[in-house]
Order: C-alpha cells, then structure tokens, then sequence
C-alpha cells in the first residue's frame, strides 16, 4: 500500500501591513505554512506612522475641540487667583506628551498584530524582501558586520503588500523638522505656531483640521477651486466654511513652487509670486507605492505608470501565484481595503469561498471636523448620466440630538435608484460620521430600498434618526 501525504500549501507575504497581516492570518486559519517578510515591523505604515497615530491625533484635536465649544451648552470652566476672583483658566495642549501616547499606542498595536501572527503559527522574518520569480521570496535580514544574511522562501502563493510612502518633491524636500511629511510629524515637542500644509486632499484636510484644533494658526495652500477635491462638492463646502469659521487660511487655486527653510522657519513661494511664511510645513501632496527594486518586473507583474500593482477583483496580478493587497496596487488605498484584499487573495488561491471585492461598497471617511463618511455612487455620477438616481438631501440643523449636542454643520444625503428606490449610495457630514454610514453601506451592500431603510427603528433623538428621516422622505409611491 502507498500512502500519499499531501504537502500543505506554503504562502509567502511580502509587507505585514493590513493586507499582509490578514493575509499571512487567513493562510494559517486554512491551515497554510505563512512566512511573512516585514521590515519595519507588523502592521506598517498604517498602524506605525500613518492611520493609527494620525486618528490619535485626530481624537486629542476633537477633546480640545469639545473644551473650547463647552460654553455653548452651558458649561464654563473658571479657576480662582489668590484674592479669589474667578478667570478663566487657559487650556494647553501637551503635544510632547500626545505625541508620546500615540507612537506608544502605534507600538502596542503593533506587537499586538504580532502577537496575533506568531499564535497563528506565521513565521516571521524582519528584513528587507524581494521577489525572486513566481515562487520565490529573497529576505535580507541584515544580520552581522557589513555582512547580510539572506533566507531564501520557496512559495506556491505570494502576496504583496509592500504599502507606499509619502511623495516627495525636488523643491519642497523634507529635512523632518521644518519641512515635514506626514510620518514626521510626531517628533514635535510643541504646537507649530504657523502651520502650512500644501495639499488640500484628504490627509492635508485633516491634519490642517486637527493642528488648527490643537491651537496652531494654519494656513492650507490648494490648488483646486475647493478643499477636497474628491470629495461629494456640498461636503467640501462644509468643510470649507468651518476651516474659515476658525480661523484657517485657505488659499484657493494656488500651487506652491518651493518651500524652503529660513532662520526659524519656512517660506512658501506660490506660482502667482506670492510668499506665505510660517513655523512648519506639511507636504501633503500625495503618495507613491513602495515597489520599486523588489523583482516585480522580473516576476512578470504588470504596473501602472504610476508604479501600482495591476490587480483585478479578487486581488491577483499578471501572474497566476502573485497577489497584490492595499496601496502598492491598484485599488483603493484604505486600509480597510487591503485587509480584506489581503483575505480574498489567500481564500482565492487556497480555493476556498471568494466574495470579490466591490469598490462600490466601500464606505470611506475623512477625519476632519466635522467627518465626512461617503459610500456607493456619487452625486457628480448621478448628474453626469453615469448613474440613474434620485437625490435628497436633510441638513443637521433641524436633527433634535444635534440641536442638543450644538451640532451646527452636516448632513446626510441619500441616492436611490430611480423608480426602484433601491440605494446606491449616501454622504453624512457629521461628528462620527465614521459610525453613523454604516446604515446605508448595509444598505448599498444588500441592495435595500429606501422603504425598508425606513422601517428600521432608529432611536430617538439620535443624529441617526436624519438617517431614516431621509429615507422616509424618498417614500417610493406604489
């Protein structure tokens, strides 16, 4: 008799950012042998200088915010000097010790995703990787005096989720204490005193939000007609309004030229010859992704010009044994993405049950004050004939719980389907709207009418109850 062991399916994870780390986690649940190469340390640039502390940040700016309109409901705060007359105290932001929280809760996280892996059963291999062909990782671990130990990792399956870095430009370079990207900015020991941030996209938007909370004067340079360009029009107008409202400078269809560093300081030279000078910069101005000089071209994998990982639904690239997850390739850069392309890729190639994933679906967020949560077919789409859909649009101020709480600014704004009412998509303008698109993302993923969103019992007063007060107001006539 000849017995036949069948040798388990052996996957190689190259980034142990959200994509890897699922990845690497789901390969071990189905009963894979994993190693994953990582070279900074688990979770990546999401958890270590980017996603995780960033939102940190962003949660301390909503606390100073919440002290500073106090009053507005009824609250003061007043402390007493010695002949016992009442002044009010002055709020200060110890950005040292924030700054020291959230790269402490970034390295927790971190190990705790380790923790995850290791429990699993994933091997991991700190150092450098790269791909040697179709079924092979090189990692360099760097070990000894000048020398580098390499371990070479025969696959059947490798997932590449290498993440990307902030765009850097000749005339702006970064020295990471005057001029800084987003990564650098946690080494501040004190509030910039003028903060310009170049580039009005989603993370100039929030961090320009979240450093003009924390009490720095800022000045955010765009070169749109509008701050968040990508965004739904009405809430970039919010958003707008309420940077102006306090206090923010928004320089509207301008380009920066050059910024460089002056005696204490930094100045920005505009293209129309303008200078604005300030403390600190921020160059927000987008990203590139980490994938050059890893073998890919040599693997036969096809990039975009832009150097992104071309991949289709279900996470696979060019090559049949080569999947690619999060901002390396060409899908949405969210890190709720990756993880679940880091999923669908390893299900894929291990056969197992496969939901592709649909972009359309996907509720996204911008952290600013107030939040911006979208989901499905936009507005602009809709107008422009790319999608058939009905329109309706319920502003904040006539919501009693954001009456109570002093929620002047926002919004929630259905689509639905013309003549079905089924949604296709929404945009809320809230403080968390983070939380409250869930609803309709449920919605839009099942495919519910307008109808059946308003029979849900939303509590009342709760600033979802705009949510089924939206959808009731859509009723479709039968």
């Amino acid at each position: 008799m000849v017995y036949v062991f069948e040798r388990k399916q052996r996957i190689g994870v190259l980034g142990g950012g959200p994509g890897g780390y699922e990845a690497a986690l789901a390969g071990a649940q189905l009963g894979a042998e994993v190693t994953l190469i990582e070279r900074a340390g688990i979770g990546g640039s999401a958890v270590l200088t980017d996603v995780v502390p960033s939102k940190t940040l962003i949660a301390t700016a909503e606390a100073a915010t919440a002290i500073s309109e106090s009053e507005e409901l009824g609250v003061q705060y007043f402390s007493r000097t010695e002949s016992g007359r009442a002044v009010h105290p002055e709020v200060a932001v110890n950005l040292a010790a924030v700054n020291k929280r959230l790269t402490g809760l970034a390295r927790q996280q971190s190990e705790d995703m380790r923790s995850s892996l290791k429990k699993a059963g994933v091997r991991i291999v700190t150092g450098e990787g790269r791909l040697e062909g179709p079924n092979k990782l090189v990692a360099s671990t760097g070990a000894g005096k000048g020398a580098r130990d390499f371990d070479e990792i025969e696959v059947d399956t490798i997932v590449v989720s290498v993440g990307a870095s902030p765009r850097v430009l000749p005339s702006a370079m970064p020295d990471g204490k005057r001029i800084m990207t987003w990564t650098q900015l946690y080494t501040l020991d004190e509030v910039p005193e003028h903060l310009i941030v170049v580039g009005s996209g989603v993370t100039g938007a929030e961090f320009a939000s979240a450093y003009s909370a924390l009490g720095a004067k800022v000045t955010l340079i765009s070169s749109r007609d509008q701050v968040l360009p990508g965004e739904d029009a009405d809430a970039a107008a919010v958003i707008e309004e309420v940077f102006k409202r306090g206090g923010m400078t928004v320089l509207s269809k301008s380009r920066a030229d050059r910024v460089e560093v002056v005696d204490d300081g930094v100045r920005a030279t505009l293209s129309d010859g303008r200078i604005v000078e300030g403390s600190h910069c921020l160059m927000a101005v987008g990203s590139i992704p980490n994938t050059g000089g890893i073998g890919l071209e040599q693997a036969g994998l096809q990039l975009t010009e832009t150097g992104h990982i071309r991949v289709n639904r279900v996470a696979r690239t060019s090559v049949p044994s080569i999947y690619a997850a999060g901002d390396c390739s060409t899908s949405l850069p969210l890190a709720s993405v990756a993880s679940m392309q880091g999923r669908t890729a390893v299900f894929h190639a291990m056969g197992d049950a496969v939901t592709p994933v649909e972009l359309r679906n996907v509720a996204s967020n911008v952290f600013t004050q107030p939040e911006i949560a979208t989901v499905g077919w936009s507005q602009k789409q809709i107008e422009e004939g790319i999608a058939q859909g009905e329109i309706y649009k319920l502003n904040l101020e006539s919501n009693p719980r954001a009456k109570m709480q002093g929620v002047r600014d926002g919004f929630v704004k259905l689509f639905a389907r013309t003549g079905s009412g089924t949604v296709i998509g929404g945009v809320i303008v809230a403080p968390r709207a983070s939380e409250l698109i869930l609803p309709i993302t449920m919605a839009v993923e099942h495919r519910l009418t307008v109808d059946q969103l308003a029979r849900a019992f939303s509590v009342y007063p709760s600033l979802s109850g705009a949510i089924t007060d939206a959808a009731r107001a859509m009723h479709i006539v039968v």
